[in-house]
């Protein structure tokens, strides 16, 4: 794990998922509605994938709140307590990267189909591109939803800038936020690194969020 990647970890980001803390704009907009659409769906598997720190687990946390359900960590899950799962119509699946065994994530699938159940698998990149060796799970991750949530938009990237900093009782001007938005990289994880950024120099430093502290953590 990169010194990046830890201080993201470190920095406390609002954790609470509360439904009216998730902004709707036009990269997420798909994602969200097809949770909304729930039972509506033409398939029983839905595979919501981007970048970390997209809001994928947001999103999620959310719908289990409304439908009720389960949240497992594909990097802890083993396909060995149906009971548990029994009792739950709708599964999801965070964390997931392919890096399990295949045999596992197949026989959820097959779990899934055969009890009528609904499972989300949340992943980086789209379940259907990932290299399985099993050929029937090849084909069974070309036959479920799939939902791309996209980079930022202008719109979501002031959103977030706004929100965070907020959060953090760190007061910016909404020219400053515009100032950041058109400069920083349309990437949700740079977007956090900056909040980061802005809190530290703000904590240290005891300076007043300027244009010249803004394009110090732009690093421009």
């Amino acid at each position: 794990m990169s010194n990046q990647e830890q201080q993201l970890i470190n920095f406390q980001f609002d954790k609470s998922y509360k439904t009216e803390d998730f902004f709707v704009s036009k990269c997420n907009f798909f994602a969200y509605s097809l949770l909304n659409s729930w039972p509506k769906w033409e398939k029983n598997i839905l595979n919501i994938h981007g970048e970390k720190y997209c809001g994928k687990s947001h999103l999620s946390e959310v719908f289990i709140k409304k439908n009720k359900g389960i949240i497992l960590d594909a990097k802890k899950f083993e396909f060995n307590n149906e009971t548990n799962l029994r009792y739950s119509q709708n599964i999801i699946l965070e964390n997931f990267n392919g890096n399990v065994d295949e045999s596992t994530i197949f026989s959820l699938i097959n779990f899934v189909d055969q009890n009528a159940k609904y499972l989300i698998i949340n992943s980086s990149i789209p379940f259907s591109k990932m290299k399985f060796k099993i050929k029937d799970l090849i084909s069974r991750s070309k036959n479920c939803l799939d939902a791309k949530i996209e980079k930022p938009d202008d719109e979501l990237i002031k959103v977030l800038i706004s929100k965070y900093l907020s959060d953090k009782q760190i007061k910016i001007n909404k020219k400053l936020v515009e100032f950041a938005a058109k400069r920083i990289t349309r990437s949700y994880g740079k977007i956090f690194e900056f909040i980061y950024k802005i809190d530290e120099i703000s904590l240290k430093k005891k300076k007043s969020i300027d244009q010249k502290t803004i394009k110090e953590a732009l690093a421009v």
